[in-house]
């Protein structure tokens, strides 16, 4: 499985302090049978500051002390990336990282309470990039439990939804759960993911909301949202790197 969002980082957010919790993350996230993280910061939301070259920095570290423990699992570099008024111009310089720094997906991650006046606008300044917003945590957003077709018709414009593992499963409350299912539901999720910050209580696994969401919408299309498509994403920047090779 392929988990696109994750804190996972040493001291850069309020995911693990250090790389020995940060290894202690990964032990558990192989054994869940992950076989990649994109290491998804928080990034330019007013508390953290992850800056691009800090996380590739952080993301080469860590994966020479998983090689060296034998930890099967690869890091890939990543941010999510809160809205605000400078977020273009750090995508257009660096700062700001896309997904496997491959300048074709981000993870952006909304207020939990309210859409901010002028975000659909910034969504297609994104697009206009050639960049493909992916909403991050969206069952957990208050809007879109409310107003889902808000959603439905954000995807509809070409934006991609990643819904938390641990929604799916009940650990965030009812109303998170039921919002994931019914996006589920309305096949408007593109990818599950764990939203991992430690190993107890956001841990990096997926298989549990995997068996769930299997329930749900069946073990074929399930399976898509771990597997076929982050694979895509993740693989992008390889894929270009071979055709102009």
């Amino acid at each position: 499985m392929i988990d696109i969002h994750a804190h996972i980082l040493p001291s850069l957010d309020d995911g693990p302090k250090t790389i020995e919790e940060s290894i202690e993350m990964c032990k558990v996230a192989a054994s869940d049978g992950i076989s990649t993280i994109v290491a998804t910061p928080h990034s330019k939301d007013g508390v953290y500051e992850a800056k691009g070259e800090n996380i590739l920095k952080a993301v080469e570290a860590l994966n020479l002390e998983l090689q060296e423990a034998c930890i099967d699992l690869k890091i890939l570099p990543g941010a999510e990336l809160h809205v605000n008024e400078r977020l273009l111009e750090g995508i257009e310089n660096g700062d700001a990282l896309t997904i496997n720094n491959n300048r074709k997906h981000i993870l952006l991650e909304l207020p939990f309470f309210f859409i901010p006046p002028g975000t659909e606008r910034l969504i297609f300044n994104i697009q206009s990039l050639g960049i493909i917003p992916i909403i991050a945590h969206a069952e957990r957003t208050s809007f879109f439990q409310k107003n889902p077709k808000s959603l439905e018709k954000l995807v509809d414009s070409g934006v991609m939804v990643q819904v938390t593992a641990q929604s799916i499963t009940g650990f965030f409350g009812s109303r998170e759960r039921k919002c994931a299912e019914r996006f589920l539901k309305r096949k408007i999720v593109h990818f599950i993911a764990s939203d991992a910050h430690s190993t107890r209580n956001r841990p990096p696994i997926l298989s549990k909301a995997l068996e769930k969401a299997s329930q749900i919408i069946g073990k074929e299309e399930a399976e898509d949202l771990v597997f076929k498509n982050p694979r895509e994403i993740v693989t992008l920047q390889t894929e270009a790197k071979e055709d102009t090779g």
